[in-house]
């Protein structure tokens, strides 16, 4: 897919936009120009049955992640340019192997001590949606985070989307639609957090299969051990209704999943280790989509 153009122009328009803002931060001497990067190994494994034990998915992967950034920081500003790319293996038999490439640009303004404003326009290349397993993205978002104190934060992000889905030998289609994200975080301490997220998303497409309506709630609580290794339990529940495929009774599928998790990070000095299992439960107005199964993860990366 023509991606290159797009890609620069987009960056360009982010980082652009945010000029006229830049200028009244010029009387600020304390610019900092912050070149970084990350690279991380991920192995998992799954395993998903259906309500009657029979096996639908065994599999086990490895996952290669790369990530360079370039940041330009003042006391109230910041501007953010990145990109990385996945490689993930599949192990086993006749399964493919996957490869997804993500580039962001983003600029965050202090309105005020309580309240911030980012900008953003980012781009997936070849990911796995809800509606497709290789979808082209492009996305431009605006979120505003108000934190009346310390111990609360309140944030919101509306984000619009435009898709293209790769189809094999058929012509490409399109999808559009917005995203609202809400969430609200309590503060106890130093890296001592309980939070909970709303999100609701949409996408109309000129190919009815593609086309769905979602709404998600989680909550997760994030507790610290030591200063450098926490531990993080969650919960998600998960909604979704498609447009155009129908089940055995020609009603719209819907579906409903719903995944407990419990993490642990650990992050000496600048290596990141983490380590997660979750079990989803996934039932459906299409008995044939009803299955619960496990996910093990762990990931150890590292922070230039």
């Amino acid at each position: 897919m023509k991606t290159t153009s797009r890609l620069i122009g987009s960056l360009l328009a982010a980082l652009l936009a945010a000029v006229p803002i830049q200028h009244v931060a010029a009387q600020e001497s304390d610019w900092k120009l912050e070149p970084d990067a990350r690279i991380e190994v991920q192995t998992v494994s799954a395993q998903t049955t259906t309500r009657d034990n029979d096996l639908v998915i065994d599999g086990e992967a490895i996952s290669l992640r790369g990530q360079v950034g370039l940041a330009l920081n003042s006391k109230k500003t910041r501007f953010r340019i990145e990109a990385d790319r996945i490689e993930v293996f599949r192990l086993g038999n006749g399964r493919d192997d996957i490869a997804r490439d993500r580039f962001t640009a983003a600029a965050e303004f202090d309105i005020n001590k309580k309240l911030e404003l980012q900008l953003q326009a980012r781009h997936f290349d070849d990911m796995v949606s809800v509606e497709a397993n290789d979808t082209d993205e492009w996305q431009g978002a605006a979120r505003v985070t108000w934190e009346p104190r310390r111990a609360h934060r309140f944030r919101l992000q509306g984000t619009w989307r435009e898709r293209e889905y790769a189809d094999g030998a058929l012509p490409e289609t399109k999808g559009e639609g917005p995203r609202v994200d809400a969430q609200y975080r309590h503060r106890f301490g130093a890296y001592h957090y309980l939070a909970f997220d709303l999100r609701a998303e949409s996408i109309s497409s000129d190919d009815p299969r593609r086309g769905y309506e979602r709404q998600s709630v989680g909550a997760a609580y994030t507790y610290p051990i030591k200063p450098d290794l926490r531990v993080r339990p969650a919960i998600e529940a998960i909604r979704t209704r498609f447009d155009d495929r129908l089940t055995i009774n020609n009603d719209r599928r819907k579906d409903t999943l719903v995944a407990p998790e419990v993490e642990v990070l650990w992050w000496p000095g600048k290596w990141r280790v983490e380590a997660e299992a979750k079990y989803i439960f996934v039932g459906s107005n299409e008995p044939v989509r009803e299955r619960e199964g496990y996910r093990l993860t762990l990931s150890v990366g590292y922070a230039f």
